[in-house]
């Protein structure tokens, strides 16, 4: 996938559901809801039970969807996810060695960064967008909101604190996409296998963006 195109889908979905699952059935479920709900952008943690496997099925039983994954820590793991079929790598860090990689195979990576100085290192390098992690940490909307000064031309995504209810904020402070794991799937509903009620949580997140660009 081109970086063009990586862009055009976080502009229309501008939500990505972040899947970590310690039982790879539990990790099916959690993707079929929120794909029924409308959320197509999906990424299943590297640390989810049988990730790589979790993902090549993803990519048969969900082809409208696209599926990536995340918590990547190392080269091993990158190139074992590239080979998996994920569509889109994110990293909790930035290290210039796995952007490369990705780049060079046509993958998109998303390595994660916090100070300016990071986020400049991750864009220079070659990522397709920077992912700011953990924003709840440092401000939240306000620092994405401050980022836009002097970093405007760098698409970020912010991770780490993001709700339903301050998801919209972020956009309009300037970013391109939101992750969602912990308020999209609440450990009681994840328990109690009520996915109906995920997938309508999925509907309410999508319909916050349903008139943006």
């Amino acid at each position: 996938m081109s970086n063009q195109s990586w862009l055009t889908l976080l502009q229309e979905y501008r939500t990505i559901a972040v899947i970590r699952a310690f039982d790879q059935s539990v990790g099916r479920q959690m993707a079929q809801a929120v794909a029924k709900g409308g959320i197509q952008l999906i990424e299943i943690t590297w640390n989810t039970d049988a990730a790589a496997d979790l993902i090549r099925h993803l990519r048969q039983a969900l082809p409208d969807c696209t599926i990536g994954t995340g918590t990547l820590l190392n080269l091993e793991q990158v190139k074992q996810a590239i080979e998996a079929g994920a569509e889109f790598l994110f990293t909790p860090h930035t290290d210039t060695t796995l952007i490369n990689t990705a780049v060079n195979a046509g993958v998109p990576i998303i390595p994660g960064a916090l100070s300016p100085s990071e986020i400049m290192t991750a864009w220079d390098a070659g990522a397709s967008c920077v992912k700011v992690f953990p924003i709840q940490a440092v401000g939240g909307v306000s620092y994405i909101k401050a980022l836009q000064g002097p970093l405007g031309h760098i698409p970020l995504i912010p991770t780490g604190g993001v709700t339903f209810a301050n998801a919209k904020d972020f956009i309009t402070a300037g970013a391109i996409a939101v992750g969602l794991a912990g308020d999209l799937f609440p450990k009681a509903l994840i328990a109690s296998g009520d996915w109906h009620e995920i997938t309508q949580r999925a509907q309410k997140l999508r319909s916050q963006f349903s008139g943006d660009p």
